[in-house]
């Protein structure tokens, strides 16, 4: 088995989701956490909150595959 680590923006969640389950992929932890990109220095508001600086919410995904995909070389389509 490998994992594949993936951080992808809160709005693609369900998105990515429907793609692993059509693939029949079913091994996901779903993780918040906090970080940018090329995006820095912007400012978002957030419930209400103005959050400044560096770092903006995201979501990690680790997906668990089996040898059997990897061999196949799968790719998603979103």
């Amino acid at each position: 088995m490998k994992i594949i680590v993936a951080i992808i923006q809160p709005f693609r969640l369900d998105e990515v989701l429907q793609a692993l389950y059509a693939e029949d992929i079913n091994l996901v932890t779903v993780s918040e956490v906090l970080g940018h990109g090329r995006q820095m220095g912007v400012t978002e508001v957030y419930r209400g909150n103005k959050e400044m600086g560096n770092l903006l919410r995201k979501i990690r995904l680790e997906i668990a595959v089996n040898r059997q995909l990897r061999q196949t070389g799968h790719q998603l389509q979103l």
